[in-house]
């Protein structure tokens, strides 16, 4: 992972990522529980556009996947995306915390 050169981009990330984090576990199941194919392309959508914008662009992939589960009725596999994606977020709020300082 690399950080964004933008010095704005780089003072709204930790924020940013502990935003996702929390609408991730507060959003993503109860979506998909739903069956709310609508609000979870939407919920994967923002995902993708929002972490690209932030140079997280492995976790943008999840956004995309997340969207094609949401279209194909796959309510399991998008419920057991959720662990994945936090993780992915996890490690990238140590990496900023770590390496952050040096900007």
């Amino acid at each position: 992972m690399e950080l964004p050169d933008d010095p704005f981009v780089l003072e709204l990330l930790p924020e940013f990522i502990a935003t996702w984090i929390k609408d991730i576990k507060a959003k993503l199941i109860q979506l998909a529980d739903e069956k709310n194919e609508d609000d979870l392309y939407r919920f994967g959508h923002t995902i993708k556009g929002s972490c690209f914008q932030f140079g997280l662009p492995h976790i943008a992939a999840f956004g995309i996947e997340l969207m094609g589960y949401a279209r194909a009725h796959d309510w399991d596999a998008a419920i057991a995306m959720e662990p994945k994606v936090i993780e992915a977020l996890e490690v990238s709020r140590q990496f900023v915390k770590d390496n952050l300082q040096e900007f």
